[in-house]
């Protein structure tokens, strides 16, 4: 589904990608791992069209996309959800939902999906009229993947899954995406600083190191990869 070659990008004249490659595969998860600040959002921006690569190519199914817009990269299915939620805290958890469907324009086909999110995610349905400034924490985190979903993504990229939150609400997010996968076949590529979440969602992992790829390979090996379990968990 996506294939990035040789990628350079970074914000003016500092560099954060050095010559990065990775490949998606249709209807996988995938996780990309690596210490703070080594270049794993500075990827999912660039993919996702917010930043403007230095050189390098982003093929997305048989196109290539290096040069498209960012909404243009939308229309085309490729939708992220950011570090922080960044939801419109003013307005209703619902209207946030239909701000991801801004690009559409099939109406009945918006409804469906609107009640498709919600069975998915009851708790949003019941606070679907609450002002999105007084969620708690799990609760905005759920409505920006559902706003990302709204968009009918064929790639979302989620960029810090767990960041602030308990455990307990990591595991429903988790249990939600395996689900949204399944029923949709929709492609993850995935962030997340609890590398264990990461590679226990994921199928495959790339491992960044300044800007590089590093590591890369089946999650559960990596998750069994000495210098990994030493250098990301701890143990």
């Amino acid at each position: 589904m996506l294939k990035v070659e040789a990628l350079n990008a970074g914000y003016g004249d500092v560099q954060i990608l050095w010559d990065l490659s990775i490949d998606i595969k249709e209807g996988s998860i995938t996780a990309l791992i690596g210490s703070n600040g080594v270049g794993k959002t500075t990827l999912l921006r660039t993919i996702a069209g917010a930043i403007k690569p230095y050189s390098g190519s982003i093929i997305y199914g048989q196109e290539d996309i290096t040069r498209l817009l960012q909404p243009s990269r939308a229309r085309m299915g490729i939708m992220m959800v950011p570090e922080g939620r960044q939801l419109y805290s003013g307005l209703t958890v619902e209207d946030n939902l239909m701000m991801g469907a801004y690009t559409r324009r099939d109406k009945k086909k918006i409804k469906e999906d609107l009640e498709w999110v919600y069975t998915i995610l009851p708790r949003l349905k019941e606070r679907r009229k609450q002002l999105a400034g007084t969620l708690s924490g799990g609760e905005a985190q759920m409505c920006a993947i559902a706003r990302g979903l709204m968009a009918a993504p064929k790639l979302l990229l989620l960029d810090e899954l767990s960041l602030g939150l308990a455990p307990v609400i990591v595991d429903d997010l988790i249990k939600v995406l395996k689900g949204i996968r399944e029923s949709r076949d929709i492609t993850i590529l995935l962030v997340d600083q609890d590398v264990q979440i990461a590679l226990e969602l994921a199928s495959r992992a790339y491992v960044i190191v300044h800007g590089s790829v590093e590591m890369s390979g089946e999650s559960k090996k990596l998750l069994e990869n000495p210098d990994i379990r030493k250098a990301y968990m701890g143990i």
